[in-house]
């Protein structure tokens, strides 16, 4: 068998093996509707447990690479001609607040601040530099490298009082009368603070698998906003195939995605790391907000810029003023390289998992 194991890696296992069968269905040697290796095969070549193999393979099948059939085998999802696509029902768009799950580590938080108090001390009380504090870009960048396998500068990150108030930003950035082609449904702000701020936007239709293909191919947008990780409201989680396709229209548009990746860390009971970002990082513009992982209070976002529109953005946008306050800042970036945040999302993974279980044994 072609497959190994790297023990000296630092990577885990169950990511080698995902990353070489990926690989192997992107590159077709795996080809759509192909039956990947047994779980016992794979782990009794490779010496690995089956758990091991079963992560490796529940992560193809979250990435919408695989198809996991029971009593079957795990069968390739990815490529082939695109399917009929049906545009879906427009729901409807309850209002609402987050809230705090009851296991929020809040002891934590509370010893956080009261360090923060007093190793900060005056630093507290200053300005904030307009793309936000140094050390929570480093923080988010880090923190991003090991969750989300994005590998980016600090310098490039910018920090915002949530997404909305990034959303702003990047209307004005792109300029008054800009065409931004949306996912039909989106958050309904999404369309109003652009719409607010000069952006002409135009919806297209939504799949069962994301935007439907002949709606995005006929768009002429400058910008596409979607949400890949369980679009709010329609609930949809872009497939592997459609978010390949969302970044070969980015290239061969010379257009932008903003990739909103909003409850990316919590869609899916494992741990998530392909973004489009990571497909096409020089016409990405990556954002995400601590609202959903951390906490709703802490009006904390942040937009990962293209390595080419770093220092446009710096000479049109420049001026503006970072609107978190300094000691949230500090706090959210001392909960971030603690580890904090990141064992808090694996508890309410696990949950999620265990839920799962048990709808299916129910």
């Amino acid at each position: 068998m072609k497959y190994t194991i790297d023990r000296s890696r630092r990577e885990s296992a169950y990511m080698q093996i995902y990353r070489q069968l990926r690989d192997d269905i992107l590159a077709g040697v795996l080809p759509l509707g192909a039956k990947l290796p047994s779980k016992r095969l794979l782990a009794g070549e490779l010496g690995v447990s089956l758990v091991t193999v079963e992560h490796a393979f529940a992560l193809l099948a979250d990435e919408g690479y695989a198809e996991l059939r029971e009593r079957s085998g795990c069968y390739v999802s990815f490529g082939g001609a695109p399917r009929q696509e049906t545009p879906l029902p427009v729901p409807r768009q309850a209002a609402g607040t987050l809230s705090v799950p009851e296991d929020f580590p809040f002891s934590v938080l509370a010893k956080t601040m009261r360090r923060v108090l007093s190793e900060y001390d005056r630093r507290i009380l200053e300005r904030s530099p307009g793309p936000g504090v140094p050390e929570l870009r480093e923080a988010i960048a880090a923190y991003i490298a090991r969750s989300r396998g994005l590998t980016v500068a600090p310098e490039r990150i910018l920090v915002g009082a949530g997404a909305e108030y990034l959303y702003a930003l990047i209307a004005q950035f792109f300029g008054a009368g800009s065409r931004f082609a949306l996912e039909e449904p989106c958050y309904a702000r999404i369309r109003q603070v652009y719409g607010a701020n000069g952006a002409v936007c135009v919806g297209l239709p939504m799949g069962s698998d994301g935007i439907l293909s002949q709606a995005l191919e006929g768009s002429t947008a400058a910008v596409l906003h979607v949400t890949p990780f369980n679009s709010y409201p329609s609930r949809i989680t872009a497939t592997a195939s459609k978010r390949h396709e969302y970044a070969g229209w980015a290239r061969t548009r010379d257009s932008y995605i903003v990739e909103d990746d909003y409850d990316s860390e919590l869609a899916s009971a494992t741990k998530q790391i392909e973004t489009i970002c990571s497909l096409a990082p020089e016409r990405v513009l990556y954002l995400n907000t601590f609202s959903r992982s951390f906490a709703p209070s802490m009006r904390t976002a942040y937009l990962v810029l293209p390595e080419a529109l770093a220092e446009p953005w710096r000479e049109k946008l420049g001026f503006y003023s970072c609107a978190v306050p300094v000691f949230e800042q500090y706090v959210l970036a001392e909960f971030l390289n603690s580890g904090e945040l990141e064992r808090y999302i694996n508890r309410r993974r696990r949950k999620l998992q265990q839920a799962k279980e048990n709808k299916k044994d129910s």
